[in-house]
């Protein structure tokens, strides 16, 4: 059994800025509906996995706010076109595409995700992860890898998705997923307004790989060879520690939708006529094609 997990928030964004200027007959925006419902098709596809969900950010979580109250501050508010679109997409397009929405009050997406990561683990599933989120790239292993489209992640120009594992996700970072952590806490992450100490992510690499971890590096800071490194790393240490508090998945929840209740199962008849009122062409021609031979595939199945 294959299980799901889609960052939500991540590809409602987006598909709202690489569509820009879609709206129907009414004036109204449309393009980050059109978008993100292509996609998730898309995942469908590709994947073609039995059970899925979409996350979505619900508030910030009190630990890490207290921890560093500037967390995510300086990200932009949403756009005007995007906010009715957001919740048509919620409310309306994932369900019927199929999937079940989850969030939590003052919870982050990617806490829920690695929470239904490691119980798919446990019961013995293949997960993928549909994001761009670089916490999440820490829970990749044994059953879970990270679904990609970017170029730079395919193995050859012709391919149009990736699925990354360990070897992959070891190769694009430096060190395996286990230690992605530690150098976030070294190098910061500026989409969250997490501030590093000074040093990029290639070198707080190069140092986690060569000294086998943060702890290690820490404890160990003589063995550093250049000052101007090692200076940075010692002044910044409590930011470094802290830092790492940041980063670290809170995966302790308890789930709000049992994995078994995760069936994929479209609802076509409704998704049809939604589509139909964003007055979306090809878009809505491939659903109803689709919808057809559910039909014909069912029928034959109750002729045997």
């Amino acid at each position: 059994m294959k299980l799901l997990l889609i960052d939500g928030h991540y590809y409602v964004y987006r598909s709202f800025f690489a569509i820009p200027n879609l709206n129907n007959s009414r004036g109204e925006p449309t393009n980050a509906i059109f978008g993100f419902t292509k996609t998730l098709r898309l995942m469908l596809k590709h994947l073609q996995p039995e059970l899925g969900a979409v996350f979505w950010d619900e508030g910030l979580p009190q630990r890490r706010v207290e921890l560093q109250p500037a967390y995510k501050e300086t990200r932009k508010e949403m756009p005007g076109p995007m906010i009715p679109q957001l919740d048509f997409i919620r409310s309306t397009i994932t369900p019927l595409l199929g999937f079940t929405s989850i969030a939590l009050p003052d919870t982050e997406a990617d806490d829920l995700m690695g929470c239904y990561s490691i119980e798919a683990c446990r019961e013995k599933l293949e997960v993928v992860l549909a994001t761009n989120d670089k916490d999440l790239y820490q829970l990749v292993g044994p059953c879970v890898k990270v679904y990609s489209t970017a170029k730079a992640d395919l193995a050859s120009p012709k391919d149009a998705f990736a699925l990354l594992g360990e070897d992959q996700v070891t190769t694009k970072w430096g060190v395996p997923p286990t230690l992605i952590g530690d150098v976030l806490a070294i190098s910061g992450d500026t989409v969250d307004n997490i501030h590093g100490v000074g040093i990029g992510r290639k070198t707080a690499a190069g140092l986690i790989r060569e000294h086998g971890g943060l702890e290690a590096l820490l404890a160990n800071l003589s063995a550093v060879k250049s000052l101007k490194t090692r200076e940075k790393l010692q002044n910044g240490r409590q930011q470094i520690l802290q830092n790492r508090k940041m980063v670290q998945l809170d995966c302790k929840t308890e789930l709000p939708v049992p994995i078994e209740q995760l069936r994929i199962r479209p609802q076509y008849r409704e998704l049809i006529a939604a589509l139909e009122k964003c007055e979306f062409k090809s878009l809505l021609q491939e659903v109803q094609d689709d919808a057809a031979r559910q039909a014909e595939t069912f029928q034959a199945e109750l002729s045997l």
